[in-house]
C-alpha cells in the first residue's frame, strides 16, 4: 500500500540511485553541498531541493535539451531555470569550478594554484548567430574562443567573442581575468599570433640571454621577435604588488 512512509521510503532510495548518467553520486553531492545558499532567517521555508537543480542543469548540459524539454521528476523547468539564474548571478559553477582545479591539482601533487598557463584562441563556425565575426586567417565566419589553461590542460579562463576579434585584443582581457582570478599565474605561454608590443602594459617578456623577465623597447621587441620563434613567454606582474599596505 502506498503510504506516507514508503514514500519517504521511495525517495531516499531515488536520491542515492543515479537516474541518469548525469546526476550526481552521493560524494559529489558532499563536495557541493556547503557552498549551496543558506537558508534565510525570515520568509517562506525553502522548498527547492538543490541537489534536484543541480542534476536537472548537469542534465540539460549533457543531453543538450530546451528547458522546456527538462523531465519532469527533476523540478518544474520554471523553477530550475530561475534557481540557475540566480546561483549563476553568485557565481556559485565558477567557485565550484575553480575549487574542483585545485583540489585536482592538489590530487596530482601540484601546488593547488597555478603558477604558469598556455593561452591560445579557437575560431569555430556559428552559422545563425546575430553577432558574428570574419577571421581573415582562417577563413571562418562565426566566433572565437579565448581559452586559457594551465600546463596540465585545465581550463582557467575563457572568454567568448567574435571571429574578427584578433588574439592580442582579447589577450588584455584574459590576462587582466587571470591576475584577479589566479593571482599566482607569473609565466604565461602563447603563440605568436600574440602581439608583444600590444600586451607590452599587461606583462614583461622572458629574455631567453638572461632568463630574467625583462620590460623592453618597441624596437628591441620587433627585433626580438623573430629570435624567439614568433613564440610569446609572458611574465605577468605580481599583482599583490599593486594593493597598498593595510588593503
Amino acid at each position: 500500500m502506498w503510504t506516507q512512509q514508503s514514500r519517504g521510503r521511495m525517495a531516499q532510495i531515488a536520491r542515492k540511485t543515479k537516474r541518469y548518467p548525469s546526476d550526481l553520486t552521493d560524494e559529489e553531492w558532499d563536495c557541493l553541498a556547503p557552498l549551496m545558499p543558506k537558508l534565510g532567517r525570515r520568509g517562506r521555508p525553502r522548498e527547492v531541493d538543490f541537489r534536484e537543480v543541480i542534476n536537472a542543469v548537469r542534465y540539460l548540459v549533457r543531453s543538450g535539451c530546451g528547458w522546456r524539454m527538462l523531465p519532469v521528476h527533476l523540478g518544474a523547468w520554471q523553477t530550475v531555470y530561475s534557481w540557475f539564474r540566480e546561483l549563476a548571478r553568485r557565481f556559485l559553477f565558477q567557485t565550484i569550478h575553480d575549487i574542483e582545479l585545485m583540489l585536482d591539482r592538489e590530487r596530482q601533487g601540484r601546488e593547488a594554484s597555478p603558477s604558469a598557463a598556455v593561452i591560445d584562441s579557437q575560431s569555430v563556425k556559428v552559422p545563425s548567430a546575430q553577432e558574428r565575426g570574419f577571421d581573415a586567417g582562417k577563413k571562418i565566419v562565426g566566433h572565437k574562443r579565448h581559452i586559457a589553461v594551465d600546463t596540465d590542460g585545465r581550463l582557467l579562463m575563457v572568454n567568448l567573442t567574435t571571429a574578427d576579434i584578433s588574439d592580442s585584443a582579447d589577450a588584455q582581457t584574459i590576462l587582466d581575468g587571470i591576475r584577479r582570478r589566479w593571482p599566482w599565474v607569473k609565466h604565461l605561454f602563447a603563440d605568436g599570433a600574440y602581439d608583444r608590443l600590444k600586451l607590452m602594459d599587461k606583462a614583461s617578456y622572458l629574455d631567453r640571454r638572461g632568463g630574467h623577465p625583462t620590460q623592453r623597447s618597441a624596437a628591441g621587441l620587433q627585433g626580438a621577435a623573430e629570435a624567439l620563434g614568433r613564440r610569446a613567454d609572458l611574465w605577468l606582474d605580481d599583482p599583490m604588488a599593486l594593493i597598498g599596505p593595510g588593503l
